[in-house]
């Protein structure tokens, strides 16, 4: 059985080196498998309403708002209690192998007078559960990046130097956040408008992200300074 899955599984990824654990049971295999035939099916539902090339898993309680602008790749997996917001100028994109983890949410619009940009999540990218995205600016997510649960990623801030109107009226400002390919974004990390974070940093968990951070870097602290390097 653990073979079967295996291809099965390696087929979904289109990953050919998948490899499953050798110490699941077969009991522990046969419930993981039930868990995903009820989230397929649900996927089945949620395919009517999003673009996607492969098959989508689907967790219960999930909510999608214009669903027609969200564009999925191969095996996108949505996690119970998931809320996702795609009203923007260009919508949500998500590549192959996308997971969107438990009781995440991801907007692109905050207030319906000032429409938002939208969110690119690459392939085998994981948004760890309890996640905020917020896309009002722009978010681009590369491939193989993974994020601990309680990341918030904020791509407007609110304005607030006059001191003669009150600070909801003053309006936004928007930039873009990107994030590049392999890096590592830990738990309850929060990375601030205007920040791009090179290819393969790591980000310390609970850190506050609010400079530009150059390839290969470890970062940590509030607000966030250079630690380290992954070069050597």
């Amino acid at each position: 059985m653990k073979h079967v899955a295996e291809k099965i599984i390696s087929r979904l990824k289109r990953d050919p080196s998948y490899k499953l654990d050798t110490s699941y049971s077969l009991r522990q295999l046969f419930f993981i498998f039930w868990y995903r035939l009820f989230q397929l099916i649900r996927g089945l539902f949620v395919k009517l309403k999003i673009s996607s090339t492969g098959m989508i898993f689907c967790g219960k309680g999930v909510i999608i708002q214009h669903g027609y602008q969200i564009k999925a790749g191969a095996s996108l997996i949505l996690e119970e209690n998931v809320h996702i917001n795609a009203l923007s100028e260009h919508g949500i994109t998500c590549g192959n192998n996308v997971t969107i983890a438990k009781n995440s949410v991801i907007v692109c619009t905050g207030v319906v007078a000032n429409k938002g940009i939208g969110i690119n999540i690459g392939d085998n990218t994981a948004i760890g559960a309890q996640s905020f995205l917020g896309g009002q600016g722009g978010i681009d997510i590369g491939s193989n990046v993974i994020m601990g649960p309680h990341v918030k990623i904020f791509s407007e801030n609110h304005n607030f130097s006059k001191l003669d109107i009150v600070i909801r009226k003053q309006g936004e400002t928007r930039k873009k956040v990107v994030i590049n390919d392999n890096c590592w974004i830990g738990a309850g990390a929060t990375i601030l408008n205007g920040v791009n974070i090179a290819e393969g940093c790591v980000v310390a968990a609970g850190s506050i992200v609010t400079k530009s951070i150059p390839k290969n870097s470890i970062v940590a602290g509030v607000p966030a300074k250079i630690i380290g390097s992954r070069q050597k």
